[in-house]
């Protein structure tokens, strides 16, 4: 970890702290991978860092605030999604190959944030405003590139006048959200991942262009 870090009375952390403190990070990410959010403890978060509780209480107020720590470090990683899209183009085989590369991207990013994204989730489903806004954050990153692609498009005339390009891009972006988040479920319908990816490019793609892609 880089940068100035303080403990909960605001004293600046020395690089050892930092480490300490990254530690239980870890330790927590790697818990939520296998327990449900509520039932993971101070007392075991510290015991599977080798730390005590204490050591936990300098660094967070409480489970929940190391949880919004992890849930922000990975907005900020999400927030790379949106070079999926910069400066692509959505003609021809080119377009093909946009689609398909947000879709495995924003597949991917879930799948590897899959345990922190569903404690986002459920915080947001019940209205707390701080894991909403985290979640829009990530969401913003492809919905607000999309929008764009989408304008651009219009402005050429190659999609028709009257489509909105926001409220088509919050489409996508939210099936996008709803599939990524369900992955797992798709092998009980019988549909394999390598299914699901070209699959789901075709919707985006027909979605953004109005046309079937070139292959």
């Amino acid at each position: 970890m880089t940068g100035q870090v303080r403990t909960v009375d605001g004293r600046v952390a020395g690089r050892r702290g930092q480490a300490t403190r990254q530690k239980l990070l870890d330790c927590l990410s790697e818990m939520l991978s296998s327990s449900p959010y509520r039932d993971v403890k101070v007392i075991d978060v510290a015991r599977k860092a080798g730390t005590s509780p204490a050591t936990f209480y300098q660094y967070f107020p409480d489970v929940e605030g190391a949880v919004l720590e992890i849930a922000e470090q990975m907005a900020t990683e999400g927030a790379g999604l949106t070079e999926l899209l910069e400066g692509r183009t959505w003609a021809g085989k080119a377009g093909w190959q946009t689609a398909q590369e947000l879709v495995d991207g924003f597949l991917e990013f879930w799948r590897r944030n899959d345990a922190i994204l569903r404690v986002v989730d459920l915080g947001a489903a019940e209205g707390d405003k701080r894991f909403y806004k985290i979640r829009m954050k990530i969401l913003n990153s492809v919905n607000n590139s999309l929008a764009q692609s989408i304008t651009e498009l219009q402005a050429k005339g190659r999609i028709d006048k009257d489509v909105n390009p926001a409220a088509i891009a919050g489409s996508l972006v939210a099936m996008l959200a709803a599939v990524a988040s369900h992955q797992k479920g798709f092998s009980s319908w019988g549909v394999k991942q390598a299914e699901l990816k070209p699959n789901l490019a075709l919707l985006v793609h027909l979605g953004v262009t109005g046309k079937k892609p070139t292959k």
